[in-house]
């Protein structure tokens, strides 16, 4: 069995699933723009998460929003184990608006949820691996999601600390960055762009993004090359749209990223 394998299903183009075994493999902050929840399966991992360390055991289910920058940190020499679902955000317009005001999906759940949650996602991700019809695969995903958006006072849920007049800045940096994540931007643009010092704006994006900009620009052009992937595209080609003139340090930085190479990621398709 390969270290990282994908699974998708060509009627439910919202949805992803990845199963994940490495010995004590560590990534490096990222974000996905999807609405990422996982399940530990085996060992433990600390897990980082919009500034604050948390550590998550065996058994215990760890969720993201679009967006939200997190690592994992497993414990080192221990195998572990875990399988991913991310869930495209579009798709929980088809919700009833009662459950959308409900959609936070915290990011550690309080054990009684845990327990129903995680009979939930291995139906879900146990329906998407034998592929079973659409319908069956999305009905499971379902209840998953409606399990947890239910209210639960233990949940641990992420929190912003961000101050009006900086996440003015930082949505501003951020917006350029993603209309032209395939250039090369340089302080200059974004100074131009915020209308603060090129000094002022690193401190800030820093401070509130936990990385800095070329390194969200990175994540963008990755997650970019992956759904152009799942096009059956040319590597090459796709390397160099998304802003990498040399094809090596694009297979890195989606290793990286994404734990498996460009070429390993198309296998799985």
């Amino acid at each position: 069995m390969p270290d990282v394998t994908f699974y998708r299903d060509d009627a439910l183009p919202f949805l992803e699933a990845k199963r994940c075994l490495k010995s004590d493999f560590a990534y490096q902050k990222h974000f996905h723009e999807e609405y990422s929840i996982g399940l530990i399966d085996e060992g433990e991992t600390n897990a980082w998460c919009d500034g604050t360390m948390h550590y998550v055991e065996r058994g215990r289910l760890i969720s993201f929003p679009p967006m939200m920058l997190h690592a994992c940190y497993p414990d080192t020499g221990v195998k572990w184990k875990y399988k991913m679902l991310f869930i495209n955000p579009n798709w929980f317009q088809g919700l009833k608006q009662r459950e959308l005001d409900q959609l936070h999906i915290p990011f550690l759940l309080g054990e009684g949820k845990n327990k129903v949650c995680r009979v939930h996602i291995n139906r879900t991700m146990e329906a998407l691996t034998r592929t079973s019809s659409p319908i069956e695969i999305e009905t499971a995903l379902i209840d998953l999601v409606q399990a947890l958006v239910s209210q639960n006072t233990s949940d641990l849920e992420h929190e912003t600390h961000q101050g009006k007049q900086d996440q003015k800045y930082v949505k501003l940096i951020k917006e350029y960055i993603h209309a032209h994540f395939s250039e090369q931007i340089t302080l200059e643009n974004l100074e131009n762009e915020a209308g603060i010092s090129r000094f002022h704006l690193i401190r800030i994006y820093k401070r509130w993004s936990h990385l800095p900009p070329h390194a969200y620009q990175n994540l963008l052009r990755i997650n970019h090359a992956k759904s152009e992937l799942m096009k059956k595209r040319s590597i090459a080609e796709i390397a160099v749209e998304v802003g990498f003139y040399d094809q090596s340090h694009f297979a890195k930085t989606f290793d990286k990223i994404v734990g498996t190479t460009p070429h390993k990621y198309v296998l799985s398709i």
